[in-house]
């Protein structure tokens, strides 16, 4: 089978052709029929995330071994199974959910295991989706998708799920006013469906480029505003009467959280879920005395995924958009992904 693996850090991803895998114990083969490309997948060809200030985290120093097959958005059709994967259903067409733990830690037994200790993720830790076949782990990690395109559904299993987790995090918040959603990439027009789903009063998109704006207003934002204009604090202050009392970030830069920031309300409450990278400085008084709830957010749960695909077969969802590319263009989507010429999504299909 046709794996494209990262082999050396931030040079092009290698055609490698091995044998296929067969299932052992509760593993289950799946054949690919699409997979996302994210910017973690960036991140990991790369081979670092940016910590500010120079300093990097290195995959290398955190025990990744190379060569890697990238890709953790993926959907596909069961094609076989270990002896103790119980019943699985051959033909099942279904995306995975590549958020794997180890099963033992106290994140895994409350469910969380996309924030195991010991992470043990598809595309990231161990093999993902930019090959003909993946092995996953065990049946439960498949969310059968009937009646879905896989396609449009594979980017699920991380733009959706994120943006899904990380919304559901502001709780009632989502129904007193806008949200204010930074990044009006594949994750912010996911964030517009998932408030419309929600029942949320709607999404106030704030973006660098013109296009992801439009892009944005078409799918139903209430305002976009240019991440770069000078006041663009104000102007988020403006739209959200007084100040964000929610801001999404989905780059997770120094200069989109300082605008996050800037632009919140007394009790605000700061969602980061981007990995784009930098630092910040912030007047520790200002936290208490405005006071500002800031808070991290890392993928999604499975329990999470089966929501969201629920919410899309029941037509409250759309999906974003997406362009399928040939599996073999793989290299030449991620230079578009990483010079910011994707609008959507980008999934290959072998």
């Amino acid at each position: 089978m046709r794996c494209f693996c990262v082999t050396h850090y931030g040079q092009p991803l290698e055609l490698i052709e091995k044998d296929i895998p067969q299932p052992q114990g509760t593993e289950v083969l799946v054949r690919v029929k699409a997979a996302g490309l994210c910017h973690s997948d960036l991140h990991i060809w790369e081979g670092y995330y940016d910590l500010g200030g120079g300093k990097k985290l290195m995959f290398a120093d955190r025990g990744l071994k190379l060569p890697l097959t990238p890709s953790h958005e993926i959907s596909g059709e069961v094609v076989a199974a270990g002896p103790d994967a119980g019943p699985v259903q051959i033909g099942l067409v279904a995306v995975v959910h590549p958020w794997i733990g180890c099963g033992q830690c106290a994140a895994c037994r409350r469910g969380e295991e996309n924030i195991c200790v010991k992470p043990q993720s598809l595309g990231a830790v161990r093999d993902g989706g930019f090959a003909d076949y993946v092995i996953v782990p065990h049946p439960r990690y498949l969310v059968d998708l009937s009646g879905l395109d896989p396609v449009k559904a594979a980017p699920l299993a991380c733009a959706g799920v994120t943006t899904y987790s990380a919304i559901k995090k502001f709780g009632e918040r989502i129904h007193e006013g806008p949200i204010v959603v930074i990044g009006a990439g594949g994750l912010g027009l996911m964030a517009i469906e998932v408030l419309k789903a929600l029942g949320g009063k709607g999404a106030i998109v704030v973006d660098v480029d013109a296009t992801k704006r439009d892009a944005a207003q078409q799918a139903g934002a209430l305002a976009a505003i240019d991440a770069r204009a000078p006041d663009a604090a104000q102007q988020i202050i403006q739209a959200t009467d007084g100040g964000a009392r929610a801001v999404l970030d989905l780059v997770g830069a120094t200069p989109t959280m300082t605008l996050a920031l800037d632009s919140s309300a007394r009790g605000g409450h700061v969602v980061v879920v981007g990995l784009m990278g930098g630092d910040i400085t912030l007047s520790l008084p200002v936290i208490p005395m405005k006071p500002l709830r800031i808070e991290g957010s890392y993928v999604g749960t499975l329990p999470e995924l089966r929501e969201l695909v629920a919410l899309m077969r029941d037509g409250k969802i759309q999906p974003t958009p997406v362009r399928s590319r040939p599996l073999d263009e793989v290299n030449d989507a991620l230079i578009a992904l990483s010079q910011g010429k994707v609008i959507g999504r980008t999934v290959l299909v072998p």
